[in-house]
């Protein structure tokens, strides 16, 4: 069967994921991957969205973290300090899945503005709770289309933390979380090198090139010794993605008429 650019990003992004994880969810491309994970080989995990709603089980995706979707069919509703007084800061949280505007090659990422902070291009939604998912989670994952505006050699503004300047500077910094393990696009997959933190790929979707990744990256992109081609969508995933994101399309549309 035949999938998309996309569609290989989130079935990739949501088969990193494991059975039985306290996973802190970001809205968008995050929650899609989440979500269907939870669908198909992750039925125990525990998603939480920042508005206070835990192990919740939508069955369409919801526009926001204020949807009545995640109250409704969470096993309970805790106020915001809670959720990240006791669960996020508390190290409850195993995996924190975010997107973003911009990255750099230290896993840093920007969802504030695009160009100088005083007198910007752009000025984007902000940072919400990503700034402490980034920086407390016991890990965090990335997911977001690749592209030279999105994958820049340096941030125009540092919303949540990656590895900074990379080294062990984020541990000097006494930042709890081990940090972005991986960043999911829809041309492959890049990890840190282990020692500089620097972003390589590590593995490649098929069909893409190694050059057309590198010319989409605005860093001279390190490419693995090890690099891996990734797994191709199975006929389950794509099915389970495509009749969650029709339901949410068609229970979305109704709801706004």
């Amino acid at each position: 069967m035949e999938y998309t650019k996309e569609e290989m990003m989130i079935i990739t992004a949501s088969r990193l994921l494991q059975n039985g994880e306290v996973c802190f969810v970001g809205i968008g491309l995050p929650s899609t991957a989440c979500n269907l994970a939870r669908l198909t080989h992750a039925p125990d995990i525990v998603l939480i969205y920042e508005s206070g709603t835990i192990d919740t089980k939508p069955h369409i995706l919801p526009l926001s973290i204020g949807d009545d979707i995640l109250a409704e069919t969470a096993s309970t509703v805790v106020s915001v300090p809670e959720i990240f007084n006791y669960w996020l800061q508390g190290g409850k949280v195993d995996v924190g899945f975010l997107g973003g505007a911009q990255i750099d090659k230290f896993g840093n990422i920007n969802s504030t503005v695009i160009g100088p902070y005083k007198k910007p291009k752009v000025r984007l939604p902000g940072a919400g709770g990503a700034p402490e998912i980034a920086s407390n989670a016991k890990n965090t994952f990335v997911i977001m289309k690749h592209n030279i505006r999105a994958f820049v050699e340096k941030v125009d503004f540092i919303t949540s933390a990656g590895y900074l300047n990379g080294g062990d500077e984020r541990r000097k910094m006494g930042i709890p979380g081990e940090g972005p393990q991986c960043i999911i696009t829809d041309m492959g997959i890049l990890r840190p090198n282990p020692e500089s933190k620097e972003f390589e790929l590590t593995s490649i979707h098929p069909g893409i090139s190694i050059q057309e990744i590198k010319d989409n990256t605005g860093w001279d992109l390190k490419i693995s010794e090890n690099l891996a081609v990734t797994e191709v969508p199975s006929l389950e995933y794509l099915h389970v993605l495509r009749d969650l994101q029709y339901r949410t399309s068609i229970a979305h549309t109704h709801s706004q008429k």
